[in-house]
């Protein structure tokens, strides 16, 4: 079930909420396990045989984190059980995630293995997999102080985050989910809900799902588009995948604000950073808090223990190059690399994360060894948002690409390999503007004077895409125009100066309607981009 589908918006969601609002106040157990029930006929909706992986899957690993717990004093016992739950969610992930893709590879390659035949990737497996297998690691490490199993239930359950993120964590939801007040019904909530739901759907409806077409052809055809039609495929699937992303991060802080509770920032104007380490500040927050917590810092301490220990038995020191080398490039290459894996079996992911992994390391050596002085003016900021902007272009292409060569051969048309549609047509009068550069041009093909045949598509192109940049680079975000209300966890920035920030009022709430009517009449019902994942 699509949070844009039809039977969602007047179907699921309001018998959802007037459920929860009618039992909650006669029990907040009886909300919670109505949201429960919900959340599983919501999972169901799509393919109500994966209900019972969802439930043996919030079973087992509830049951093993009571296990943990107990046997925490006996740390032998722990390490066994932990290892073997973590290891048991791994399998039932590379089971319907990757078994299917490498099987195909190793017979492809005309390497012998049974085949398994298609199998169905159960939606939304990554995003509850990893939740608990955080979990589970935060009851080993002592960090887990309420154990109760609707809570957990609910914990993973919850429809809003259950396909596509946040990658909630624990500490987060069960206070939230423990404190009686927050589940009685508040008109403010439930408009700071709604209107962030209409905003994320606007953005999914009214951009994302608009520039969908043309970036679909230009992949399947990354072999033969030339320069112009090649950029405009790369620039649009950015757009696409940025509106996409944020419109359902906004819908899911919505709806779950809508029902009382707050769930973590996840996306931040990730176009808007100077760099790319800033860039994963940004985006998929919640994601790159998992990998920084879970495995980059768990890697780095234990090579960097595991080296020092080395250099302190040969009596020699550890040099700053040494403590980046261990303590930065190999884990990073080895988390973006996972982080590539995590979202997709083929090739193309593992180059995605790799290239991620080399921009982040580059990143952190420029911060070691060559530190910054004062803070750049507004040409050097704006110059590092564009190389960060065109660093993450790269990446988006391996992303999208069906294959490592369709990835390489977009890229070939980006860079004029595969030769230009034509030169750009330009008025007459624009001639004396290029001074010299002018006839140069001109005989190279790449402008023409005067000759404005098909110049109105290709000027209409540029100028869609320049005022969608506009809106990314010039406006405020969803969260900036809220601030006031604090919708999400995590979120500490200022109001907006100029543009006028959200609050409770006729005005606003007219607005909304009207942006809620408009993405209504516009729709056309489409899956979110990180649902395969």
């Amino acid at each position: 079930m699509l949070f844009v589908s039809f039977v969602f918006l007047f179907g699921f969601l309001p018998v959802t909420w007037v459920g929860f609002q009618v039992l909650a106040r006669q029990s907040r157990r009886l909300g919670f396990a109505w949201l429960v029930l919900a959340s599983l006929f919501f999972y169901g909706w799509w393919n109500p045989r994966f209900v019972c992986l969802l439930l043996i899957s919030v079973t087992a690993n509830y049951l093993a984190g009571q296990a943990i717990a107990l046997l925490r004093e006996r740390p032998y016992w722990c390490r066994a059980v932990l290892t073997f739950a973590v290891c048991g969610n791994l399998a039932a992930l590379a089971w319907y995630k990757y078994l299917g893709a490498v099987a195909g590879f190793l017979i492809g390659h005309g390497i012998a293995v049974p085949d398994p035949g298609p199998i169905i990737l159960p939606v939304g497996i990554s995003f509850f997999t990893f939740t608990q297998i955080a979990y589970l690691l935060d009851v080993a490490w002592g960090e887990v102080e309420r154990r109760d199993p609707l809570s957990y239930a609910l914990f993973v359950t919850f429809f809003p985050h259950l396909l596509a993120g946040p990658i909630l964590h624990h500490q987060e939801m069960m206070p939230q989910f423990a404190r009686p007040g927050r589940h009685v019904f508040s008109g403010r909530d439930t408009a700071i809900g709604a209107s962030l739901f209409v905003m994320g759907m606007a953005k999914k409806v009214l951009i994302a799902d608009m520039v969908a077409p043309g970036v679909g052809w230009g992949f399947a055809h990354a072999h033969e588009v030339q320069f112009f039609l090649a950029w405009k495929t790369a620039l649009s699937y950015s757009i696409q995948l940025y509106f996409d992303f944020s419109g359902y991060s906004d819908m899911a802080i919505g709806l779950a604000r809508m029902f009382g509770i707050r769930f973590p920032l996840n996306f931040n104007s990730p176009y808007k950073a100077g760099s790319v380490i800033e860039y994963w500040q940004r985006w998929h927050m919640t994601l790159t808090r998992y990998l920084t917590q879970y495995l980059f810092n768990p890697m780095a301490l234990a090579l960097m223990h595991r080296v020092a220990g080395r250099r302190r038995l040969q009596g020699r020191r550890m040099t700053r190059a040494d403590r980046f080398l261990w303590m930065v490039l190999v884990p990073m290459m080895a988390t973006m690399a996972i982080a590539g894996v995590w979202h997709g079996a083929g090739l193309q992911f593992v180059v995605f994360g790799l290239l991620h992994g080399v921009y982040l390391s580059v990143n952190h050596a420029w911060r070691i060894f060559w530190p910054p002085g004062e803070r750049p003016n507004v040409a050097g900021r704006v110059g590092s948002v564009l190389l960060t902007y065109g660093c993450v272009l790269v990446g988006a292409v391996f992303f999208r690409a069906d294959s490592v060569t369709a990835a390489v051969q977009l890229l070939a048309g980006m860079g004029g390999l595969h030769g230009a549609e034509g030169p750009v047509p330009l008025p007459g009068a624009a001639a004396g503007l290029f001074g010299p550069v002018g006839p140069l041009l001109s005989r190279h093909g790449l402008v023409s004077f005067g000759d404005m045949s098909g110049a109105a598509g290709r000027y209409a192109d540029a100028a869609a895409l320049a005022l969608i940049y506009a809106v990314i680079w010039g406006l405020p975000n969803t969260q900036q125009i809220m601030a006031r209300y604090r919708p999400a966890l995590g979120w500490n920035g200022a109001e907006p100066r100029i543009f006028p920030p959200w609050r409770i009022s006729a005005g606003w709430g007219l607005a909304i309607g009207a942006l809620g009517m408009l993405a209504l009449t516009l729709h056309q019902t489409s899956e979110f981009i990180y649902f395969q994942f």
